[in-house]
This record gives C-alpha cells, structure tokens and sequence, in this order.
C-alpha cells in the first residue's frame, strides 16, 4: 500500500491508513492467538497476560491509524494513541520475567515515570524551547506517549530477570509502532509536514510485525521460576543515573543559553544606551538620582559625582523647580499598575557647564516592575526645536520689510489686551508718488526710517506694526490722554524729512484712533480706526480724528453711496429740479438753476451735496456732469418752444472744471439741443477753482469762447481775493447769504459789505446775484445795496 501511495496510484493518507489496518489486523490476530497458545501450553493465565495486552494496543492502534487516516481526524488519533500505549504499558510490565513481583512491577512503573519525565524535561530543553515553539495539546500528547513507552522500554530492558533479548525486542516493536502512529497525529494536526507521512506508515506497518516476531518466543519456553531475586543482573543497576545526568547536562546547556543571551541583551542595551541621545536617570521615591547613562556626560556634561545621590530638581531652573515638583509628586501619588502612558514635563535644567538648556522628560512610573521599582526619567535636549519655534515664530509675526509686527501679531496683542487700551492706525500721504517717481527702493528705505521712527516714538509696553503698503498701527495700553499724545509724537516724527541717498522726500501723515472699550474684538477694534482714519484723510495732513457712532454711521453712509454710484445714469436714478432766479425789480423770473437728485431706492432723494463729493472720488462726476448739461439743454430747449425765455444755470463740480473735455462735452450739448449759447451759465464755487488759479482760468476762458456765460457761485465762502474778480473771466457773482445776514447779537446794518461788493461787480461788468434768500429782511437789504437779481426759498 505504501508503495502504490509513492507510485501515486493510491491517496498517500488512505495507503497508510488501510496499510496500517491491515498490519495491525494480521498481527493483532496472530498475537492473540499466540497468547492463547501460551496460555494452554503452560496451564496458567499468567504468561499470556502480556502478549494478550500488546495484541490489545497493536488492534487499537491499526484501528486508530485506518480510521484518522481515512477521515482525516486529528482527534480520533490522539485518542486511539492514549488507548493504545495504555495497553502497550501494561503488556509491556505482564511479559514473563519483566516483573516477577507487584511489588518489582510497581517499582519498575514509578522508574519508568521517573525516566519519562526525564527523557520529557531534556527534550524540551534541548529541542521545543531553542526553537521558540509552544506544542499544541496533539504534540504535547504525542511527546508524553512516546516518552512514556521509551521510559517503560528502558526499564524493561535493563530491569527484566529473564528472557531480557526478547522483553528488549518486544519494547522495541512497540516503541516502533507508537513512534508511527504519534507521527501519523502530527500529521493530521498540521503540526508536521506530509514527507513525514511516509515513515509514520512504515513504523505502522513494521511495528507489530516485530512484536509479534518476538512474542513467539515466549510460547516455546518454561514456566518462569516464581523465587527468583529481582537484583540479579541489571535489576540492581541505578537505572535513573543516566537520565538524571541527562536533564542536568541539558539544564546545564539550557542555563549556558540562557546566560549567553543575557549577555548579549545586557550588551545590546549597553550599545543602546550608550548611543542614545536621551539622557536616562532613575529616581527613587526621595527624587534623588540613583543612576544616570551614560549619555549624561555626553549631552549634558553631567558627571555620575555631579548627579548621582542628589535630588533631581537641584538641576532644575528655579522658576520651573515648583512646576516639576508638582508633576513628579503627582506621578508618586498614583497607583504604579494605574500609570498609562509617560508624563511629559518641559523645563530648563543647568548642565555640567552652568549652561540653562531646554529640556523635555519623559517620566515613567516603573515602581511595579522588581527589576526597577523607581521612576524613570528620560532627559532630552529640546534648544534646538525651541529655537527653531522661536523663528518660525518670528517669521510668522514679523513684517520682513521693517522687522515691526505684522497684522496677525497685532490682533494677538489686542486680544490680549482686552478692554483696556486703544488702538492707532497710521497713513502716510503722498507715498505712493514716491514709488511711482523714485521707484520700490526708494519706497522701502522710506518704509524702514517710518518704521525706526515709529518704535523711537512709542513707549515700552506699546506695539508698533506695519498693516500693508505705507499703512501702520500701534497698539497702546495708555489712557485716551496718553494715546493722543503718542499720536501727535508719531504725526511730529513720520512728517520730518526723509532724507534719501538720492533726493529728499517730504511726507505727511494721519492717524485714526479708536478704543478697545466696547468692542467685540481686536478686528473690531482695528476696522473701526481704520474708518476714523478715513475721516482724517478727507481733512487736513497731519489731522488725528477718534472714532465715534456717528463717524461709523457716516461712513456707512458714504460706503453704500459708492455702491450704488456706478450706473445710476444708465438706470435713469437722476433727476433736476429748478429754482427760480428772479428780477428783484420787476418781480418776474428771468432764470433758473438746475440742481441735481438722486432719487436712491432706499436712501431716498439725495442732494447734489451729499452724493457729487462722492462720485468725484470714485471717478463718476464726468459721466455724471455730462449728463447734467444735456438734462438742461433738453430743458431749456423746452422752455424756449413753450415761449418762456429763461437762462439756465448748471453746476461744475472741481474735477469736472479740471478735465480737458468739459468744454467738448458743453459744445456738443448746445448743439444736440440746439440752444443759443448765451442762455446756458456754467457755475463754479470758489473751492472748485483750487490752488491752480491759472489752469481754472484757461478752462474758463474756453468755456466763455463756445458762447455761454460762467458764474462764480457762494461768494464770500472762500478765500478768492477780490483782486481776482478782476483776472477770472465770469459774467455773473452770485454771493452767498454770510453777506447780507448778521451774526447773533450783532445789530449793524449789513449793507456796507454787500455794497462794496454790488458796486465792485458795476465796475467789472459783472452781474450779481443774491443767493439764500430765505425773509422778506432779506430781501429789503440786498435791494437797499443795488443788488437786482435774487435767488432763495423765499
């Protein structure tokens, strides 16, 4: 059969298990007939008992071996092994002239449990623990059977007072045959590879064939003489000796395996420790160092005499020492079996050179563990990371420019501050033509001396950074008091020369403030300076102003005017109204001034007033003035088919006066409409004519060229010196009503100023219009100075 399994014809586990059957069967049967024979040859159911037995264990195990084989049960194996070296023992201690006592049989028992354990102990020394392996419950069974049944086979073959050739050969037989079947279990348990199958089978099948050869010899002899002395022989022998001197050979071995490999871990963790860069220290319950690594002088120049029996928290920075007292005694406090993961405690420790370092330790609480029973504390060096977080630091809140904080650090500092404190934001005016003309580099040197002088002009506590561009803040701690004066300080120093290596520039600056009482936040805090800023720039350089809600409020205002500017003449938003100018002496309207609307959606309608200053900012006051002349040229067209000969006044705002192409845009007015040039005046305000009195001069003159009549309007609101009526080419003054109105408490008649006025305008050829008449005693006084014309809500 195992032949056909080798050739393949036959299953390898079905050859062995009905080769197995088979032998077991014929040899089984063979033996228990032997036995008997025995038995009637020699008239006594003695003798026979063996052979009887050792027939019992070779028909278990053949069942066993065919059975497992065929189903494949790992089980079934391990059970029918028990069964059958059971059997085999007990055949084995009933041979004739094993034992010929009980009392030689229970000695020879209790030596051959002696040996097994034995024979057990060495081979799980010299074999199962080198290896590293932990048998399962069918090994361990298979290693106690097999060690059993050689016990027994040693101790029969040395101790047996007759036949000992055919006792030592029938051991033989039967350690052959539950060698085969322990093999056969491995295999089916996975606990051995297949190739092993193959001799397991082999012993199987050879086993009983050699036991039932041997027990044949037992049926052609004598009666065992029954007085027989067990020492004779090898009865007497130490039988135990060899084995005992076997386990401590293999314990000897054992321990020699075990030192080599202390040594050897004891050498590793000494190359470990020794080239660690954690300094490793162990303290005791006191926290006094009992022992530090080695790395201790590496790292920290710590010497064992410096560190080792004093406390651990003489090398720690006294600003740190109670902090780390506090976490070590927190570690001591809990239970050692209770401590999870290593506390984390960073301080600065002085090292062997006087020297603070950032440290960082790791603390593990090793208290339950015998070989240590104290804290462990890992040192390690952490300046360099420090440092580094230092930087980073500094990079992420350093302007790179000027080296003052930026915004992101401003906002930490006023989140910090709280309530208690105000905030600046400076403009520098005039900087963006020094890029533009002098270029980047000059700009930035200007940047960098704005910032030298902003930190020499703030005190201690406060902070100066750059927010964008040529924009600064500050944030101070002072009182409202203290603020203001650290703004007149920062306007005195940022408006001094700047004195560059190729030219001198000369700026100006403004500040807006606000207080961080009642805000939300530091971004709170900063929006509402930088509207207060927005204020200070529409005055005068150098104008500090503070925030307030009504400054908030006008602001939004303004904003939501810019919003809404652009393309409020293509949705038709814009509207004229007219007030009539009349002749004061013949009580008729001879014109009209056009004044601008803006019918808002929301805001409602709007004076010229309030939204023009606007959309001159944001550069709609020429698409805006272009649609104004038409408006009125329509109008006045208008009027003149319905008979009415009126002139019409229109506004021009100051850049509309200032574009090149205003008098383009008035020229092609006139002639889509087709008005007389004569009836339309274009009215100016003394603040439109600006500091550029010559180029107002030149617009006005072309102007005046197309046909049409200029008017200087709110006369006596500016500071246009009366010498300049003389050089500016306008036909009409309209004065505003400061003229002719007195002051509270004053009771002097104001005629004198508007006759001077009135008679001034005689000599220059020029018209002049009252404007703001709004009582009849306004009426009576500009009619007593001469003044013929008239224009108010009267």
């Amino acid at each position: 059969m195992i032949c056909a399994a080798l050739t393949a014809l036959v299953p390898p586990l079905l050859a062995v298990g009905l080769g197995a059957g088979v032998s077991a069967a014929v040899h089984g049967a063979l033996l228990f007939r032997l036995a008997l024979a025995i038995h009637h040859r020699h008239g006594s159911f003695g003798p026979c008992r063996g052979v009887g037995f050792i027939s019992l264990g070779v028909l278990a195990g053949g069942g066993t071996a065919a059975s497992a084989a065929i189903g494949r049960l790992p089980q079934v194996a391990g059970a029918g092994l028990v069964l059958a070296v059971l059997c085999y023992l007990t055949g084995l201690l009933l041979l004739p002239g094993a034992a010929p006592t009980f009392l030689a049989r229970l000695r020879q028992g209790l030596d051959a449990l002696g040996l097994a354990a034995c024979f057990l102990f060495t081979a799980w020394v010299a074999v199962i623990a080198p290896h590293g392996g932990t048998p399962g419950p069918l090994a361990f069974l298979v290693a106690l059977a097999t060690t059993a049944v050689l016990a027994s086979s040693v101790i029969i073959a040395v101790r047996a007072v007759h036949f000992r050739s055919a006792a030592r050969a029938c051991a033989t037989g039967v350690l052959v045959s539950v060698l085969g079947l322990g093999t056969l279990t491995l295999v089916l348990s996975g606990a051995s590879s297949a190739g092993w199958l193959y001799l397991g089978g082999t012993a199987l099948v050879y086993g009983p064939l050699v036991s039932y050869a041997t027990a044949r010899r037992y049926a052609a002899v004598a009666p065992v003489p029954e007085a027989t002395d067990p020492e004779r022989g090898f009865g007497g022998y130490p039988v135990l000796t060899v084995p005992i001197a076997m386990v401590l050979a293999a314990a000897m071995y054992h321990l020699r395996r075990y030192t080599r490999k202390i040594v050897e871990q004891q050498a590793h963790l000494r190359s470990l420790v020794a080239g660690a860069s954690e300094v490793a220290m162990v303290l005791g319950p006191d926290l006094a160092v009992r022992w530090q690594s080695s790395a201790a002088a590496r790292q920290l120049g710590l010497s064992d005499q410096d560190v080792v029996g004093r406390s651990f928290l003489v090398r720690v920075h006294p600003d740190d020492a109670d902090a780390v007292r506090g976490r070590l005694e927190e570690v001591l406090a809990g239970s050692p079996a209770e401590s999870g993961h290593p506390m984390l405690i960073e301080a600065r420790m002085r090292d062997g050179f006087g020297h603070w370092r950032d440290t960082e330790s790791s603390v593990s609480d090793l208290r339950a563990v015998p070989e240590v029973g104290a804290l462990v504390v890992h040192v390690r060096d952490i300046g360099e990371r420090r440092e580094l977080e230092r930087s980073l630091h500094r990079l992420a809140s350093t302007d790179q420019l000027t080296g003052l904080a930026n915004r992101k650090e401003l906002l930490r500092t006023l989140a910090a501050l709280g309530q208690s404190g105000s905030v600046l934001v400076i403009d520098l005016d005039g900087f963006t033509a020094v890029n533009d003309v002098r270029g980047h580099d000059a700009g930035d040197a200007v940047l960098v001396e704005a910032a030298r002088r902003l930190r020499d002009a703030v005190d201690g506590a406060d902070l100066p950074a750059r927010l964008s561009g040529d924009e600064f803040a500050i944030a101070s701690t002072g009182s409202p008091v203290h603020t203001y004066a650290l703004a007149s300080r920062v306007l005195t120093g940022l408006s001094e020369p700047y004195r560059l290596p190729s030219a001198t520039v000369h700026l100006t600056a403004c500040v807006g403030i606000a207080e961080l009482a009642g805000t939300d936040s530091g971004g709170d805090a900063l929006s509402r300076a930088a509207l207060a800023l927005r204020r200070a720039r529409h005055g005068a350089p150098g104008r500090v102003e503070w925030y307030d809600e009504a400054l908030e409020a006008g602001l939004l205002h303004r904003m939501t005017l810019e919003q809404d500017l652009p393309g409020v003449v293509a949705r038709g938003e814009l509207d004229l109204v007219y007030q009539p100018i009349l002749d004061l002496v013949e009580g008729r309207p001879v014109g009209a001034e056009a004044l601008l609307r803006w019918r808002h959606p929301v805001l409602g309608s709007l004076s010229a007033a309030d939204f023009v200053p606007v959309a001159e900012d944001v550069g709609l006051i020429n698409e805006i003035g272009e649609w104004v002349v038409h408006r009125a040229c329509r109008q006045l067209s208008s009027w003149r088919r319905d008979g009415r000969d009126l002139w019409l006044a229109v506004h021009l705002a100051r850049r509309q006066l200032a574009a090149p192409t205003v008098a383009t845009t008035v020229g092609t007015a006139l002639e889509t409409h087709q008005v007389p040039a004569e009836r339309l005046v274009l009215e100016v305000t003394e603040a439109a004519l600006g500091n550029d009195t010559e180029h107002a001069v030149d617009q006005l003159t072309s102007l005046r060229t197309l046909g049409v009549r200029t008017a200087l309007t709110r006369f006596g609101t500016g500071t246009t010196p009366l010498a300049h009526l003389r050089r500016l080419p306008v036909d009409l003054l309209k004065v505003d009503r400061t003229l002719f109105t007195e002051p509270a408490g004053r009771t002097t008649p104001a005629t004198p100023i508007l006759d001077v006025v009135v008679g001034l305008g005689r000599r220059l050829g020029v018209e002049v219009i009252a404007g703001g008449l709004e009582a009849e005693a306004h009426l009576d006084v500009v009619r007593a100075a001469g003044c013929r014309y008239g224009q108010g809500y009267l």
